[in-house]
């Protein structure tokens, strides 16, 4: 909350009370009809029938939906069309029948257009032990708190708004994977910018980009991504679309954008992301309409801020930590390919107070 406006400018903590699919499948049958050059097949050469099967870019750290509408029988052959952003390289996984998995890793599809799934890659399907949480990341029930969202940054790193954590007696923080983690204080917080660095041991997962370069530009589109409304909406993560609006915040504000991506409570200290997935902000707060009208008798709409994600690298930096950097000068992705780049780094966070 910033003292310029505080009537004004509505934080986005949430207090409590006490492949989009890689690919898109068609055809099954055995033989692919000669005019289908797009895509690649994949052929069941397992020797048994395939009850599922599973496409998704390499290194993506889920398989995504089943494709398969019906079994897929040995030596039959299912035909696959990538998005077109989708790259050249996909893992696939088969599951067989018996319970056992084929799996094919870094396969490059734009040269080779029928991938075959051999014996020699049948292995048992890997068993989920569940992990037990630890009891110290145990939510309290029954307990005041808030909530807000973050971001990984570094190994065991995680990124959010200063008004977030702020006065917490403990702070819990559930990763990309759904396990919760427990928060290692003292948090370092930067109180002119409203950032927060934590340390939460045993979280893991990829590192969002800092855009580097080029300068951001007023109209560029851009993906918000967060937990707003927990406890009201449903418990998974959203993500809004919008452009950036101005290059400079409230009153000024040079440490942040005006953007028009819709946030809510719960959104503080979440991703914002430029069309080809990398950081360009972490946002911060929204106009309060009903305070605005109540000075000016007109209804704001739709304005929220973002703190740069210069100033937030900076932050880092002074912080010991080098962000990882990149540019974006390729082709934009979907705002459903941007919002898995968010999805894979982002994290809920839990203030008990």
């Amino acid at each position: 909350m910033h003292p310029i406006l505080p009537a004004a400018l509505l934080s986005l903590a949430l207090a409590t009370p006490a492949l989009s699919p890689a690919a898109m499948a068609q055809s099954p049958t055995p033989e692919a009809p000669a005019a289908a050059q797009e895509g690649f097949r994949v052929v069941n050469r397992t020797g048994q029938e395939a009850t599922a099967l599973y496409a998704v870019r390499s290194g993506r750290p889920d398989w995504g939906s089943n494709l398969l509408p019906r079994p897929l029988a040995a030596d039959a052959g299912y035909r696959l069309r990538p998005n077109p952003q989708a790259g050249c390289r996909f893992d696939l996984r088969l599951v067989l029948a018996d319970g056992r998995e084929a799996v094919s890793r870094n396969q490059e599809i734009c040269g080779g257009r029928e991938i075959a799934l051999e014996p020699g890659a049948v292995a048992a399907a890997a068993r989920a032990v569940p992990v037990p949480t630890p009891p110290e990341a145990v939510p309290r029930p029954g307990v005041r708190a808030a909530t807000g969202t973050g971001f990984l940054v570094a190994a065991e790193r995680v990124m959010t708004n200063r008004h977030v954590v702020d006065n917490c007696a403990r702070v819990l923080v559930r990763g990309p994977d759904g396990r919760n983690h427990a928060a290692t204080p003292p948090a370092r917080t930067d109180a002119t910018l409203d950032l927060a660095l934590l340390t939460v041991p045993g979280l893991t997962g990829p590192f969002l980009s800092f855009r580097q370069s080029p300068p951001v530009r007023r109209g560029e589109g851009v993906v918000a991504y967060g937990y707003p409304l927990t406890g009201l909406l449903s418990s998974d993560a959203k993500l809004t679309r919008g452009e950036i609006n101005g290059l400079a915040g409230l009153r000024d504000n040079a440490d942040q954008f005006q953007i028009s991506a819709p946030v809510q409570p719960g959104n503080s200290g979440g991703p914002l992301l430029d069309m080809q997935g990398n950081l360009v902000g972490v946002v911060v707060s929204k106009l309060n309409a009903q305070a605005v009208a109540g000075r000016t008798g007109d209804i704001a709409q739709n304005i929220n801020f973002a703190v740069k994600g210069e100033r937030a690298a900076a932050f880092l930096r002074a912080a010991g930590i080098t962000p990882t950097a990149a540019t974006s000068n390729g082709t934009d992705r979907s705002t459903a390919d941007v919002g898995e780049i968010a999805g894979r780094s982002t994290v809920f966070i839990r203030c008990e107070q």
